[in-house]
């Protein structure tokens, strides 16, 4: 029985306001024997990942060049090789900026998931303040600090504003992670279902993977893949010591550009209930944030 062909490139994040997730994949075409340098064809596309977080992410030439990696592997091998071991990871960390579609501007994140559910990091929108977030077992907590509530309160009323900031600015508060107003935002600390995507998704367009270099992400020894699609070039980092997991996307977008980084990988989510008072939003009639 044939696999599904998945999407080319292991590929980014894409993050909607709601803070929903999809992690694409890539699969090598059927008939790819070529050698460094050449390309392959394959099923799929890449989602759209965001802006650069500082210089000290961006990858650098080695210093010394060792024994090429992945010699002789495709572009498209090498990809696959990639799916499979990120796919596999129990847990990881992502941090970068990807595009808010809503709004047109940014969503920054930082933060780690494992296949419990469990989640941890910290959320921020156009640079305008910044939310915490953790999710354990069945409850998710958050908290806002103000300059987040009141650029999420533009063009409520200025005294709901008001209460809004004194209810809730620099406090933990709770809920239910399977209620109406957290299933959404809980939903982005599924880790099973965020590599499930990645392994499954499919949409025919063809993509072209090449081989590019060794170099370094943040001084862990990496290789480079560049895929193209159309007249965008996104790029590529694959860890070149132990398993072969995707460390880093930077897009070629003009629309959307930027980049997301991939650590963490198999390492304990910190997802601990705050200690002190928390806020129960279940609790309050009316309340929604």
């Amino acid at each position: 029985m044939r696999r599904r062909a998945r999407r080319t490139a292991l590929a980014a994040l894409l993050l909607a306001a709601g803070a929903t997730a999809c992690l694409t994949g890539c699969r090598s075409g059927q008939g790819d024997t070529s050698s460094s340098g050449d390309t392959t064809r394959s099923a799929g596309a890449t989602a759209s990942a965001a802006s650069a977080q500082s210089a000290s992410a961006s990858p650098s030439a080695s210093a010394s060049t060792p024994k090429e990696p992945f010699t002789g592997l495709t572009g498209a091998q090498i990809s696959e090789r990639a799916l499979k071991a990120t796919t596999e990871a129990r847990s990881l960390r992502m941090s970068g900026t990807v595009p808010d579609e809503e709004s047109g501007g940014t969503i920054k994140i930082d933060i780690a998931l494992d296949r419990r559910g469990d989640c941890a990091g910290t959320m921020g929108m156009n640079g305008q303040g910044e939310a915490e977030l953790i999710k354990t077992g069945d409850t998710l907590y958050l908290k806002y600090d103000e300059r987040f509530l009141r650029a999420q309160s533009k063009g409520e009323p200025q005294a709901d504003t008001e209460a809004l900031v004194s209810l809730l600015a620099g406090r933990w508060t709770k809920m239910s992670a399977g209620g109406a107003d957290a299933k959404e935002m809980a939903g982005f600390c599924d880790l099973d279902k965020l590599l499930e995507d990645a392994g499954d998704s499919d949409d025919g367009t063809p993509t072209t993977v090449t081989r590019g270099k060794a170099t370094t992400v943040d001084g862990t020894p990496a290789f480079t893949l560049y895929e193209t699609d159309g007249s965008e070039r996104n790029t590529v980092y694959v860890a070149t010591e132990g398993k072969p997991y995707l460390l880093r996307f930077e897009s070629g977008s003009k629309q959307e550009p930027g980049a997301l980084s991939f650590t963490g990988y198999d390492e304990p989510v910190p997802a601990e209930s705050p200690s002190g008072e928390v806020l129960d939003l279940d609790g309050l009639d009316g309340m929604t944030t």
